[in-house]
């Protein structure tokens, strides 16, 4: 099993940054993609961005050039930095992980972030 704990949402206004973490635990021997989902209130949940074990990223349209993943091996940890935030960015964000040969995904809690004046 993994655990998956995400911190540093909140409230933010229009234009603002934010930067997600999510700290990975327990059989982390073998992750392989961790990454961000994000879902708002009669919404799907909807990727966010990816990155796998290499490296290698992948973002949805809408956060091309805005939303940034990173991500710290040693550490077990994967960070979302959010610039020029949207009032439609508003949404709970979790965080995901995935294991080489194993078919199960594992998330987190989901942290909140609210873009409002």
């Amino acid at each position: 099993q993994v655990q998956l704990v995400e911190s540093g949402g909140g409230l933010v206004q229009p234009g603002g940054s934010l930067r997600l973490s999510c700290v990975a635990s327990g059989s982390i021997f073998n992750i392989n993609t961790m990454g961000w989902y994000r879902q708002a209130p009669g919404n799907q949940r909807e990727l966010v961005a990816a990155i796998t074990s290499s490296g290698s990223t992948n973002y949805a349209n809408s956060m091309k050039g805005r939303f940034t993943i990173s991500r710290d091996n040693a550490k077990n940890t994967v960070y979302l930095q959010m610039n020029s935030l949207k009032p439609e960015d508003t949404a709970v964000y979790y965080c995901y992980a995935d294991r080489l040969f194993v078919p199960e995904t594992y998330w987190g809690q989901g942290t909140q972030v609210t873009v409002s004046t």
